[in-house]
């Protein structure tokens, strides 16, 4: 099995090998990252925005590398609630069950977890949300190893692990072959 990832991020490639072999049962994956644009902000607000940027991300790596199995995109995001900054991602995997068939579609978000003011009001003021955890936290390149949820929850949840559930989620449609789920092709890039 071909798996394209929509990013060159190792957190993003480690959480998706761990899905498609839970949700799959695929113990031998060829893996490649492809560095796309998301097409949005590089730090998204609000569901529709990210879930954009993961739709956009998964549809480039297909562009890119047709002949795969799946392509996924991960796009991770912010949501303001009740005066508060919410963490959350969006996951796209697209894929055919068979060679010549329709491409189909998988979406899962993560849970989310409020951010402390600290990191909040630096994303507002327009920091990227790994840089932001990485001034308030003392960490480095948090965004390619623990993630943001990693030093907030003591190491409890990391990144993969935060990532891992909804990749495996979305991959319902790809281990449920006698079900009928969404085509990719109406909705690929969201709204504008």
């Amino acid at each position: 099995m071909c798996v394209v990832i929509a990013s060159g991020n190792p957190v993003k490639r480690r959480a998706t090998l761990e899905a498609v072999k839970v949700a799959l049962g695929e113990d031998e994956v060829d893996s490649v990252t492809v560095d796309v644009a998301s097409g949005v902000r590089q730090q998204p607000v609000g569901d529709e925005e990210t879930l954009r940027g993961a739709r956009n991300r998964a549809e480039a790596a297909r562009q890119d590398r047709p002949n795969a199995n799946l392509w996924v995109g991960v796009e991770g995001g912010v949501i303001e609630r009740d005066g508060a900054l919410d963490c959350m991602a969006w996951i796209v995997v697209l894929g055919r069950r068979e060679p010549d068939g329709p491409v189909i579609r998988g979406e899962s978000r993560t849970a989310t977890f409020t951010l402390p003011a600290e990191i909040a009001d630096r994303i507002r003021a327009g920091v990227e949300l790994g840089t932001a955890t990485d001034e308030v936290m003392g960490g480095t390149d948090t965004k390619s190893t623990t993630g943001t949820v990693g030093p907030l929850t003591g190491g409890v949840i990391d990144r993969v692990a935060f990532y891992a559930h909804a990749l495996v989620l979305a991959m319902v449609p790809f281990r449920n072959a006698d079900l009928t789920f969404p085509s990719a092709e109406p909705v690929l890039g969201g709204r504008e």
